[in-house]
């Protein structure tokens, strides 16, 4: 088993009681009310949880491990909780890649101290796993940029401070036309449109974004024009053991509720836990939850060199990937057989093990379909 440092130790342990404590009792009527839980994004915030993959310099407080590891624990008690802090890494990560010194200190710096929160505006109606296909036009007009288009899906759509929007300033080019650019959320002409009423991770808003003439400084421009699907694929590389570790955390919370279910229930006049069928479950669910844990830190450790290095190489990104696609995949499992352990009961909302199923299902989807991960393994051996 991988060891962590006796720092990363500590934080887990503190991340763990705070779960404990503060998210969990809370975890089930976030869920139901489908409400933003604006006391947990402060007490992050307050601990220094929402930046620690950023360096100190910028206000964060860790690397790519540390924030791995809190991701887990918040998860294993809410995947909501465990994608606050995801989300706010995938949007902050084109700043603290290719951003500007100006860009870092104006939008990075509140990003990582969570006094703002940040949105990556992507995917489109018509532009999911195909991000070159995206219709969202900006246009160069002296020193602003001038947007027009939609984004839908969007994490925290409506909630955001900044958004990192993707926009084509050259249709023809495809994927070579893709520029990234730092939207306000108070810009005229930026539009909130439907909320979306989603199975699982509630409490988070995915909502659509509507782009009626934006106008946006160039000092709003991230990197060049043509960057942006490099920008976007490699912070999507760089966050992907995050969503790795968010599965592996809803797995652990669905498994250690399954089990200690199975210790006290009792069929055919014995606990469940003493029938073999049911050990034999319980063995999968252990083991494959530790394969993916320790594939998740091992390339949560491979992305921090190589990015230290500004080297993303065909490994780094083979074992992001990986993460991803192992990780989320073990959480569907698992958090399935724990509804299965439960019978009946699994299946009602008074069992929480039916909101991590839930939950354990988009991760499967968002970062980068399980598909797309699949091709991208497969072209860093071929």
């Amino acid at each position: 088993m991988r060891r962590l440092s006796s720092q990363n130790e500590m934080l887990r342990q503190m991340v763990r009681r705070l779960a404990e404590e503060k998210v969990k009792p809370q975890a089930a009527e976030i869920d139901k009310q489908d409400i933003y839980p604006w006391d947990w994004w402060e007490l992050f915030a307050r601990q220094g949880l929402v930046g620690l993959s950023v360096p100190s310099q910028y206000g964060g407080e860790g690397n790519l491990i540390s924030f791995c590891l809190t991701v887990e624990e918040l998860s294993r008690v809410s995947g909501t909780a465990g994608l606050m802090i995801n989300s706010q890494q995938l949007a902050l990560t084109p700043l603290l890649l290719f951003g500007t010194r100006e860009q870092k200190e104006m939008f990075l710096r509140p990003m990582a101290s969570g006094q703002a929160i940040g949105g990556f505006a992507l995917t489109e109606p018509e532009a999911g796993s195909d991000a070159g296909a995206i219709q969202t036009r900006a246009i160069r007009r002296g020193d602003q940029y001038i947007i027009n288009g939609q984004k839908c899906l969007i994490t925290n759509g409506g909630l955001a401070q900044y958004y990192i929007v993707f926009a084509s300033t050259d249709l023809a080019s495809g994927i070579r036309g893709i520029t990234a650019f730092v939207v306000e959320a108070d810009t005229p002409g930026l539009v909130v449109g439907r909320v979306e009423d989603k199975m699982g991770v509630r409490g988070l808003p995915t909502a659509e974004l509507f782009f009626e003439n934006c106008r946006v400084p160039c000092f709003h421009r991230i990197g060049q024009e043509g960057d942006g699907f490099k920008i976007a694929m490699t912070s999507l590389d760089r966050v992907r053991p995050g969503i790795g570790a968010q599965a592996v955390g809803i797995a652990q919370g669905a498994f250690e509720y399954a089990l200690d279910y199975v210790k006290r229930r009792k069929q055919f006049n014995q606990p469940l836990a003493t029938l073999q069928g049911i050990q034999f479950i319980l063995a999968d669910m252990v083991t494959q939850i530790e394969a993916a844990r320790q594939l998740v830190y091992t390339a949560a450790e491979i992305l921090e060199e190589a990015l230290q290095q500004r080297n993303l190489s065909k490994e780094a990104i083979r074992y992001s990937s990986m993460a991803k696609l192992f990780a989320s995949d073990v959480g569907m499992r698992v958090t399935t057989d724990a509804v299965q352990l439960l019978g009946g009961y699994g299946y009602l909302r008074e069992h929480p093990v039916e909101r991590m199923m839930r939950d354990a299902k988009i991760i499967q989807i968002y970062g980068g379909t399980n598909q797309i991960q699949k091709m991208i393994i497969a072209r860093s051996v071929l």
